[in-house]
């Protein structure tokens, strides 16, 4: 189980790490966020942070392809490391 959340926080570091490069996505995941820049450095290793990159991403399945396709990750990796962290509906994920 403890590796199986170490790797949904890789997955989800990955993905911010992947927004961070996205130009156009990236200010449009800051203000749904709410976050600043600095906040988000801080809160980067956060569990609940990583699974709100996640629900973000999650939110549009162009921009899980896109995560997906330039991370060479499967496409159903996201969603079940969202699973794997907190806050996730265990109906929602079955």
């Amino acid at each position: 189980m403890a590796h199986q959340r170490e790797s949904a926080e890789l997955i989800a570091a990955e993905a911010l790490a992947w927004l961070a490069g996205q130009d156009e996505l990236f200010p449009v995941f800051m203000g749904a966020s709410g976050v600043t820049i600095d906040e988000m450095r801080q809160r980067a290793g956060e569990p609940e942070f990583l699974a709100a990159v996640l629900d973000f991403l999650l939110m549009d399945d162009a921009w899980i392809t896109g995560f997906c396709d330039d991370t060479g990750l499967a496409y159903d990796r996201p969603r079940a490391a969202r699973a794997a962290l907190p806050g996730a509906a265990l109906d929602d994920w079955a």
